[in-house]
């Protein structure tokens, strides 16, 4: 998600530079400056979340479960706004316990929404209407239309019409290019047309968006004759068209490339378009033409062969993770160069772990290029360090570790009966045993800079839930949070953890129930 827009002041005070006093600062102290419009180095919201974060890490206070719901359908959380009945009920979760924000009419199964994102406007751009500066809900229909809803009302601000050719059901996001896309259902052959040699060359439809306006790119075919046979699926992000293989591999592709190669007319919504024979793109039941024909492949930019198709890129300087589709390889995760492929230094992670989920591994959200890799038992925080100019490998070195804290005599494989009869166990207990203290998932707090580790421990027969909040630069545990309700473990969980907000939504066979924490004064 793009980042929330924040409050500027425009009133201008001339003040001499306050006493850079070196420690910390107390919340007191802080309040107290910025009451006088002094600000110290960094921006006033800076400051909120230093006191924030004080706040939250002191004794006296606790998070305390405000509010619970249940649902039949899927429950969403995204930046401060939780959306259920398929994002017809929105509440807003920055008062003491949620509440309403807007309630939509209901929607025909024609009409129901596919997908949604929640789109928020930056600060540096002046947009010609005050309706794009407005947190919206971007939303796609059943029946292929795209609409942007306000996000505090539910207002319809905009909607614009796809295709009546082509089935659109996914949404993504380039965040970094502020743009997203609207991706079709992938065409397959079926049974009798393969049997009469029939074969369809277009795989899916990408339609791509630019918003703050919402503004049309183009429209473009990834089709088996320019990409290959063997695609099976197709993301953008980063600028890069990132396109996945049958055979494992993925191959990534320059979008700003093919759009400067390939685009045949440019498409403005609301206006008429020769590609329609003059009429008007966006409308019924005409949509947006393919204006981006992409005739031969593109230069591959990188390639590799992965499990699953998941590769990641991220790091300073720039690394790439994956692990290789190899049965001997099942459990590595290895970090190359991007520059050359290269295998860094100490670049094969593996956590060893015997359990039934495997182990994670990702670039840390926080942009300081390092990798965090989550275990059952174990999370390291690894940092990696090169130099592109010395021609030498990287090396990944860890940066901090966290560890639970589980018996340290293992319960013994074998065991002697009344009888003295010896009997020894047929099997090993797994490393992510819900009977014992285990890593579930890791959540980054960006405002307050905290790392939110989700710990399940069994071992009183049922499942118990804490998180542990470390800081994000050390590692340092700063404090633990209990939750009420048990964690089981047969059943998918999200935990979102928002400045003083935390969120677990759990589903239940096909019920689904929402947890709402609010930091509050602990009682005594």
């Amino acid at each position: 998600m793009l980042p929330d827009r924040q409050l500027i002041e425009t009133k201008c005070h001339l003040l001499m530079a306050p006493y850079q006093r070196k420690g910390a600062v107390n919340a007191t102290e802080l309040l107290n400056r910025r009451s006088r419009g002094i600000r110290d180095a960094g921006t006033l919201i800076r400051h909120n979340m230093k006191v924030l974060r004080g706040i939250l890490l002191q004794d006296n206070r606790d998070f305390i479960e405000a509010w619970s719901k249940t649902s039949k359908s899927t429950i969403m959380y995204e930046s401060g706004k939780l959306y259920f009945e398929n994002y017809q009920n929105c509440y807003s979760c920055v008062h003491s316990e949620p509440q309403l924000l807007y309630k939509l009419p209901k929607r025909s199964k024609l009409e129901k929404f596919e997908d949604a994102l929640l789109c928020q406007s930056p600060l540096d751009n002046t947009l010609a209407s005050p309706s794009d500066h407005k947190p919206s809900l971007l939303a796609l229909t059943a029946n292929n239309w795209l609409y942007r809803l306000s996000a505090e009302t539910g207002e319809e601000l905009q909607r614009v019409y796809l295709s009546s050719n082509h089935k659109f059901r996914y949404l993504g996001w380039d965040v970094s290019q502020e743009m997203f896309y609207v991706k079709s259902v992938q065409n397959k052959d079926t049974v009798l047309a393969r049997q009469a040699g029939i074969t369809h060359n277009s795989v899916m439809h990408l339609a791509i968006f630019h918003v703050f306006p919402l503004q049309v790119v183009g429209m473009l075919e990834i089709n088996k004759k320019v990409f290959g046979n063997s695609v099976t699926d197709v993301v953008l992000s980063q600028g890069v068209l990132v396109v996945s293989y049958s055979n494992k591999s993925v191959k990534l592709y320059s979008f700003k490339h093919i759009v400067q190669r390939y685009l045949t007319e440019k498409l403005t919504l609301g206006k008429q378009s020769s590609l329609l024979g003059g009429k008007t793109v966006g409308d019924v039941p005409f949509g947006i033409p393919v204006n981006i024909q992409i005739t031969d492949c593109p230069p591959v930019l990188f390639e590799v062969s992965c499990t699953d198709n998941s590769v990641q890129i991220g790091g300073y300087p720039w690394h790439y993770i994956y692990t290789p589709p190899h049965k001997n390889h099942k459990g590595t995760h290895h970090i190359c160069s991007l520059k050359d492929s290269t295998m860094a230094t100490n670049g094969i992670q593996n956590m060893n772990c015997y359990s039934l989920e495997s182990d994670g591994i990702f670039f840390h959200p926080d942009d300081s290029g390092r990798i965090i890799h989550v275990g059952p038992a174990t999370i390291n925080v690894l940092k990696i360090c090169g130099d592109l100019n010395n021609g030498l490998p990287s090396k990944v070195l860890k940066d901090f570790s966290m560890a639970t804290h589980r018996n340290s005599n293992p319960t013994s494989q074998v065991t002697v009966t009344s009888s003295g009869r010896t009997v020894k166990k047929r099997f090993r207990q797994l490393d992510d045993d819900p009977d014992q203290e285990t890593f579930r998932m890791v959540e980054y707090e960006d405002e307050l800079d905290l790392l939110a580790v989700v710990v399940t421990n069994g071992e009183e027969g049922e499942g118990r839930v804490h998180i542990r909040l470390h800081d994000n630069q050390s590692g340092q545990l700063l404090r633990t949070v209990d939750l009420v309700e048990p964690w089981d473990e047969t059943y998918r969980h999200e935990l979102f953890f928002d400045k003083d907000t935390i969120v677990h939504i759990e589903q239940k066979n096909s019920n689904f129930c929402c947890h709402v924490y609010k930091l509050k004064a602990a009682s005594k």
